[in-house]
């Protein structure tokens, strides 16, 4: 493997991808990709033909409706003005929204048929809140491992729609498949497999949360507009889509466990539709924190663009770890639900000793069973690829600076 010695650093074969399609258009050999909301709409909604004004609006209210187009319009605005996309990233965009649009009116044909769906009774879910690189992840893990709780796979987040096949698994697998030939270091990161546990970020960019696409995408002006909106609407559909997916993998029974960074930027939306959830909120040194999380976001956004600033990238993710602390911090004050707090350096000197606690704090039975099953889990967590990116950060700091 390529050694990752700069937040910036890209694999050869994203260059060569980049430069082929760029030529491709130049030359005529193949379309350029379409960015502006009416043309991105156009191709995403053809196959739907008359039905795609319906299914748009199939289970949700005018206002929902009208907030993802208004979504659309300021995002690919945003894209458009400030990315600066290569060929690559313009790619990407385009295939990213178009099937989000897609998706969208595949689940309002759904709902159309089966209305019952969105009106699923969930169990009290177990909500997780913290930064990226706070310890979320593992905590998220170790909860879903109790065989008495429920959870999110890959698939299910980035292919939510069901399918009669049963196809979400394989697609979510052929999705990694390519990621990894582009980004080598991406299990680094963040390890990730199609059937393993996973953060629902897939839903929140169903919506058009700015999440998803601002730690890709330099687009400024969309995450302040975003930021500045109330978020109702994205969780509103955010609940019909959890609602769905339980009710089709027969779990709804069974507390959904659910982790995604945004969520401390959001509490007032997000527990507007879960009023009854359970909190875990995971704590870590907050210079830590932004210092991996910059090696997150560049990792990412260096893919799609060649001139990306990463002293623009640190500046920014320290608002977006201020703004997300200054809201949560409102939000858990205004909460009087159960709640439990984990320290990152505390949960790795003794995750057993935390998650007890955590149980206890949260009044749920910590079973025999669901120990032996975060054991396992825990192992798995011991040996996986993502201890190799304390050793990228330290080659960070040996690599010779500009």
């Amino acid at each position: 493997m390529q050694p990752r010695t700069s937040p910036l650093d890209r694999t050869r074969l994203v260059d060569r991808s980049s430069a082929f399609l760029g030529r491709a258009w130049s030359k005529g050999w193949l379309p350029e990709p379409a960015t502006k909301a009416e043309e991105l709409w156009a191709i995403a909604t053809k196959s739907f033909g008359d039905n795609a004004s319906a299914y748009e609006r199939a289970g949700r209210n005018e206002e929902d409706v009208a907030d993802f187009r208004l979504r659309l319009e300021k995002l690919t605005a945003s894209v458009v003005a400030e990315a600066d996309l290569n060929p690559l990233g313009r790619a990407m965009a385009h295939g990213q929204l178009v099937r989000v649009i897609k998706q969208r009116l595949q689940f309002g044909a759904l709902w159309t048929a089966k209305p019952a769906l969105t009106e699923t009774v969930l169990a009290p879910p177990i909500i997780i809140i913290g930064h990226m690189r706070s310890g979320t992840t593992r905590v998220h893990r170790l909860l879903a491992a109790d065989p008495a709780h429920s959870s999110t796979r890959f698939c299910d987040s980035w292919h939510p729609v069901p399918s009669k096949l049963h196809s979400r698994r394989f697609w979510g697998g052929l999705n990694l498949t390519i990621a990894r030939r582009l980004n080598p270091w991406i299990d680094a990161l963040h390890p990730m497999s199609s059937g393993r546990v996973e953060e629902e970020l897939g839903w929140l960019a169903c919506a058009l949360n700015h999440s998803t696409y601002q730690t890709q995408w330099h687009i400024p002006s969309y995450s302040a507009w975003s930021e500045a909106r109330d978020a109702g609407s994205v969780y509103r559909e955010f609940a019909r889509i959890l609602r769905t997916d339980a009710a089709h993998r027969n779990v709804a029974d069974r507390p959904r466990v659910m982790k995604v960074p945004q969520f401390s930027e959001d509490l007032p939306a997000l527990l507007a539709q879960f009023p009854d959830a359970r909190l875990v909120v995971a704590q870590r040194d907050s210079e830590d924190v932004l210092r991996s999380a910059v090696s997150i976001v560049a990792n990412q956004m260096t893919i799609q663009c060649d001139n990306c600033d990463l002293g623009w990238i640190e500046q920014e993710w320290q608002r977006k770890l201020d703004l997300r602390d200054a809201r949560m911090k409102e939000a858990l004050e205004n909460w009087d639900g159960p709640v439990a707090y984990l320290q990152f350096t505390a949960l790795g000197d003794d995750w057993e000793r935390e998650i007890t606690r955590t149980y206890q704090a949260l009044g749920i039975e910590l079973s025999g069973e669901a120990l032996i099953a975060m054991k396992r889990e825990m192992v798995g967590h011991e040996s996986a690829d993502h201890t190799a990116h304390a050793g990228q950060m330290a080659a960070f700091d040996q690599a010779p600076k500009d």
